[in-house]
């Protein structure tokens, strides 16, 4: 016990440190600089010039001028202090900027999570309950053919149908600009109102594959002896499929909800750059072009431990939901 505990240990730091590195150093292998991006001529952008003396300085402020492994070290000694820097572009510390953006995508991740998750569930039991029927057939098909469309384009046909044309939701942002709210309700209501669409997105992206997994695990659970037997009892069919078999079914679809947060929390950039949606996704986004280190690495390390969190958790949840993965 004490043996494996330590070995996970060991592999959760190796992770952890792989992730530090690749956060580190994957930034700096895109050409250029902070600093010659912002000086840099492009068509329609406000121009900023500056000459190569403010640039050294600002190189050296930010300590960019020294040896690779002279930054890597203090970027490692200040992330024990729980300092992740100051962000080149926004001009405060990381930590306040991530907090400023981090709330909006959480609950649109959140909120695509379960939606796709019970939706998922329930499509894929009334397809299991129709096995080889039309109506099984046709959504399947659908499915299946829905699921080769890209997020940002789904999000972009989503946008134009029910924000251009039928003006159903607005075009861009997370609230009404300049809105006077006579509560907390109307305010949590605005937020949904311009939450919606981006959460529809990401649960559109991910639904296919939870109805899939659950069609098809429960199909195999149905064949096992212990659903005869419960049927041979003389338990109603309701009870058999809830009780027995969606139970069991479920086991699979709780460790896939763990990816599909970390493949959200990839899609979540292009989602809300469609939508002009101001959460981590698009700040990241930002700090890409503007080659904003310091930023980039911090959402980087919050997205990665994010994900460790969410696998961490669906571990143990499994292993609640089935104790034989604890033996």
């Amino acid at each position: 016990m004490v043996k494996d505990r330590n070995s996970f240990i060991f592999r959760l730091l190796s992770t952890l440190f792989v992730i530090l590195a690749i956060n580190f150093f994957l930034p700096r292998m895109m050409p250029g600089d902070p600093f010659s991006t912002t000086s840099a001529d492009e068509v329609g952008e406000e121009i900023i010039i500056m000459t190569e003396e403010q640039r050294l300085y600002y190189m050296n402020y930010y300590g960019l001028d020294r040896p690779l492994h002279e930054q890597f070290l203090v970027y490692m000694k200040n992330l024990m202090t729980g300092d992740l820097g100051r962000s080149i572009y926004y001009k405060m510390p990381v930590r306040d900027v991530i907090m400023l953006h981090l709330p909006w995508t959480v609950l649109i991740v959140v909120g695509a999570t379960v939606t796709s998750t019970i939706s998922g569930v329930v499509l894929g039991t009334m397809s299991a309950k129709n096995r080889k029927k039309g109506s099984d057939r046709l959504m399947m098909a659908g499915m299946i053919s829905f699921a080769e469309i890209p997020s940002f384009l789904l999000g972009l046909l989503l946008l134009l149908v029910f924000s251009v044309y039928l003006r159903l939701f607005p075009l861009a942002g997370a609230v009404t600009p300049f809105a006077d709210y006579n509560g907390p309700a109307e305010q949590a209501w605005d937020i949904l109102y311009h939450a919606f669409l981006p959460i529809v997105t990401l649960s559109l992206s991910q639904l296919t594959g939870v109805y899939l997994l659950t069609r098809n695990t429960l199909i195999t659970v149905t064949t096992k002896d212990y659903i005869r037997t419960a049927r041979a009892k003389g338990l109603g069919e309701k009870t058999v499929w809830i009780r027995h078999a969606l139970r069991n079914a479920l086991l699979p679809v709780v460790t896939r909800t763990g990816f599909m947060i970390g493949i959200m929390m990839g899609g979540v950039v292009l989602v809300e750059s469609v939508f002009s949606y101001p959460g981590i996704g698009m700040t990241l986004r930002s700090a890409v072009v503007g080659r904003d280190y310091p930023l980039i690495q911090g959402i980087l390390l919050i997205i990665a431990v994010s994900i460790l969190i969410c696998n961490l958790l669906v571990d143990k949840i499994y292993g609640k939901l089935d104790p034989r993965v604890g033996t």
